[in-house]
């Protein structure tokens, strides 16, 4: 009985799909008709305009703005600025001119790339970078310092619920950390970005690939002589190796150098309101790379250090040396090598000595 009603049931379906068909066939005017299009709302933004504008002002033979306002307001200098703009503009399809299909040309390089912009400006140091480095380094009776490193976070605002007790320190506010090695011209050497906030420069330390080129023997070995004591590992200054006296003026290089950063570029002064951490971390790398543009832009600002003296050869001591990366044994041996307590300890005194 059950499946007959159902059959009937679905009988009776069939009959009246069919009696309502046939009505609209029958009667063709009973049919709706489609609902009008909408119409997309254009705006005329007059670009072209935009562009002549934006050349008049900052770009052109007399322009309205000085040199002055202009790296106040694009925070470096034009030629930086202008070089940029020819790379990206050459490089990158993105930033190429176009038309549309009226003939009509897009947006101009110039107005693209002022409001979006960035390169990759990240490398090891090189021996001759090295090589001033560790003169600097000398003079300033840090023999062997590389640069300073440390740690600063950035608050994540909308950090997911999930993981906000992990991100989470003291204040209770989500943040990501930021390690990085600053040496004495504010120039970033290394970037390591991602870990939770609740972790502790240590911890920061062994996450990081801050030692991985001399684990994997792809840097140069630095030599050089501490308190008559031969050494061969260069090093990075950090807070509470030494007696403050001792390094507080050296190590505000790489908090100077977070300041700068932040100051340079609101978006990493104020709390990140991205929820894709990737995107975060492409941000933090394209400012870092940004300002490292700059720094090499206005090198002979940022420090009371003559390099190009150095780099002339003049004054030069020669109580350290950069040669070629040679065997030290295995991996783990160079890992030890780098953990190595009673080196560091020995280290630490002949600083302390010598200064």
């Amino acid at each position: 009985m059950a499946s007959s009603s159902h059959y009937h049931y679905l009988k009776d379906d069939d009959d009246e799909f069919d009696s309502i068909f046939d009505d609209y066939f029958e009667n063709p005017d009973l049919i709706p008709e489609p609902k009008e299009r909408k119409k997309c709302i254009f705006i005329e933004r007059n670009r072209e305009e935009g562009h002549q504008k934006l050349w008049n002002d900052y770009f052109s033979d007399t322009p309205t703005y000085t040199p002055k306002l202009f790296r106040r307001r694009f925070r470096m200098n034009k030629s930086l600025f202008l070089r940029i703009v020819h790379r990206l503009s050459t490089e990158v399809p993105y930033f190429q001119p176009t038309e549309d299909a009226t003939g009509r040309s897009s947006l101009s390089p110039l107005q693209k790339i002022s409001k979006m912009f960035a390169q990759f400006y990240r490398r090891r140091p090189t021996p001759e970078d090295l090589e001033r480095l560790l003169h600097i380094g000398e003079e300033r009776g840090f023999p062997g310092m590389i640069g300073s490193i440390d740690c600063m976070h950035w608050e994540w605002k909308n950090c997911p619920t999930a993981w906000k007790e992990m991100y989470s320190r003291g204040t209770g506010k989500p943040t990501i950390m930021l390690e990085a090695v600053a040496s004495y011209d504010l120039w970033i050497w290394h970037a390591f970005f991602g870990a939770p906030g609740t972790m502790n420069d240590l911890n920061i330390v062994d996450r990081s690939p801050v030692f991985d080129d001399i684990i994997n023997e792809n840097a140069s070995q630095v030599n050089f002589y501490v308190n008559g004591t031969e050494c061969h590992l260069g090093y990075y200054l950090t807070d509470g190796i030494y007696p403050k006296w001792t390094q507080e003026a050296i190590r505000k290089d790489v908090e100077r150098a977070f300041r700068i950063l932040q100051a340079r570029f609101a978006v990493v002064k104020n709390p990140s309101k991205l929820w894709d951490k990737d995107k975060i971390a492409n941000i933090m790398r394209a400012c870092i790379i940004l300002h490292n543009m700059i720094v090499e832009d206005e090198r002979s600002s940022f420090t009371q250090y003559d390099v190009f003296e150095f780099q002339q050869g003049e004054d030069v001591d020669d109580t350290f040396s950069v040669d070629m990366p040679t065997n030290l044994g295995s991996t783990i041996d160079r890992r030890a090598s780098v953990r190595n307590r009673q080196a560091h300890q020995q280290l630490k005194n002949d600083l302390i000595e010598n200064i």
